[in-house]
């Protein structure tokens, strides 16, 4: 009868741990993309930060020869600089709805606009500096310079070298 008795201890055991693992599955499976969403809109909010603080240095840096040295923490997304158009573009795919889909919002001179596409969400945050800036990656003018997400922070270095005809060359590089 003893036998029987721990037989039915063991089955009873596993059984409720089978119940508690597939509760816990369940409960991930609903709390994940929650998880991963606060995620990504965290990383948006960083982003946008990131090309404010940019802006900002750009904006202040003061006379030729002037150099500031900033560090670049990409986790996820591509930081695109593209010295033909004067901008600095931060994309992002995104479980997260980060503005209304489809509208252009603008926040301290940074335009989002986030575009869905089946279930997932591409994030555009740009900084258009064509008005008064002439921006350069490398010295170059033609050269489109794409920052993919690192381990490490980039150190990103902006150079006002004086001016360009009415506006202000900037040059842009990693140092």
């Amino acid at each position: 009868m003893k036998k029987n008795k721990s037989g039915q201890v063991w089955i009873e055991t596993v059984v409720y741990t089978l119940i508690a693992f597939a509760l816990i599955g369940a409960a991930l499976t609903f709390i994940k993309p929650k998880i991963e969403e606060i995620q990504d809109k965290s990383l948006l909010d960083q982003s946008v930060e990131m090309l404010q603080d940019i802006n900002s240095i750009i904006s202040s840096i003061g006379t030729s020869g002037n150099v500031r040295v900033i560090d670049l923490n990409i986790k996820k997304g591509v930081l695109k600089i593209d010295p033909k158009g004067d901008l600095i573009i931060f994309e992002m795919e995104s479980s997260s709805v980060y503005s209304e889909p489809g509208q252009k919002r603008e926040r301290d001179n940074v335009i989002i606009l986030t575009e869905q596409y089946s279930g997932i969400n591409k994030v555009t945050i740009t900084t258009n500096y064509s008005a008064g800036y002439n921006l350069t990656f490398n010295g170059q003018d033609d050269t489109e310079k794409l920052l993919n997400k690192a381990p490490n922070p980039y150190k990103f270095s902006i150079e006002n070298k004086g001016v360009d005809g009415d506006k202000i060359l900037i040059n842009l590089n990693i140092a």
